[in-house]
């Protein structure tokens, strides 16, 4: 091939390699590389590169609808300075998705209002963004999915489509009660989950009331084992942000009363 502009031979080679993610035979490949003239080369590289990053962009919008988040929120809009984090773990190695990765826990632990759901979300966004996949559930949502999918058979399928997250949020552990039935199915989640995945799990009760929430203390047990052997404890304070922000609070002092 005579000689070529560096950025030709550097489009050739990108056009070679964005071809494979269409699925181009090797033989095609090969054919159009090798005889497109340099202004050809250049528009198929800049076309290719579009493409492909408009279905990267469709692929994290489509990513995040099928979260399930409640509400879209970014951690740059997120105020760190209530937070409390664990002496082996820094706020960097959690925005950076480290425990991801390392398929480790999170609990959030913190009063109604302190900004565990929106740190959750914010997390799951930015792991969508990455091309992780996650899902978002109160504990009610979870459990009352599970019920639904053993009632119409298919609790198998259900877990196995929860296995192949990289993500699960739970949401707001403590607010609602479980039967033994529900309990048990939440429980198997979380068993799946153990070394496979990452969890984060959003409560407002000490680890020594999860008893409540599932009404069996054996199972609240081992629960809480499967989360905190490789889990990390953040807590996000006993301030009421959204009390704090809110106009009647204002108006009327309720974060002082």
């Amino acid at each position: 091939m005579p000689y070529e502009k560096p950025e030709v031979r550097d489009a050739r080679d990108r056009v070679g390699k964005n071809l494979k993610l269409f699925y181009f035979s090797n033989a095609g490949i090969g054919r159009c590389v090798e005889r497109a003239t340099p202004s050809v080369i250049l528009f198929l590289d800049d076309m290719l590169r579009d493409e492909l990053e408009r279905r990267n962009e469709n692929r994290k919008a489509r990513m995040v609808r099928n979260a399930g988040f409640p509400v879209v929120k970014s951690l740059d809009d997120y105020d760190f300075s209530g937070l409390t984090f664990p002496s082996d773990m820094t706020r960097q190695m959690v925005v950076g998705l480290d425990f991801v990765r390392d398929k480790h826990s999170l609990v959030l632990y913190g009063v109604c209002g302190s900004g565990k759901t929106m740190l959750a979300v914010g997390l799951g966004m930015k792991a969508c963004m990455q091309g992780l996949k996650v899902r978002f559930f109160t504990l009610a949502q979870l459990s009352e999915r599970l019920r639904l999918a053993d009632e119409e058979g298919r609790l198998g399928s259900c877990y196995g489509e929860l296995a192949k997250l990289d993500l699960l949020i739970l949401d707001e552990l403590g607010y609602c009660q479980l039967d033994r039935e529900g309990a048990q199915r939440v429980f198997q989640v979380i068993a799946d989950s153990y070394e496979r995945k990452s969890l984060i799990v959003t409560t407002n009760l000490p680890f020594s009331q999860w008893g409540k929430i599932v009404t069996d203390e054996q199972l609240a047990t081992a629960m809480i084992d499967r989360i905190v052997h490789y889990g990390h404890l953040i807590t996000t304070g006993d301030r009421d942000w959204r009390l704090a922000h809110s106009p009647m609070n204002v108006q009327i002092g309720l974060a002082s009363s």
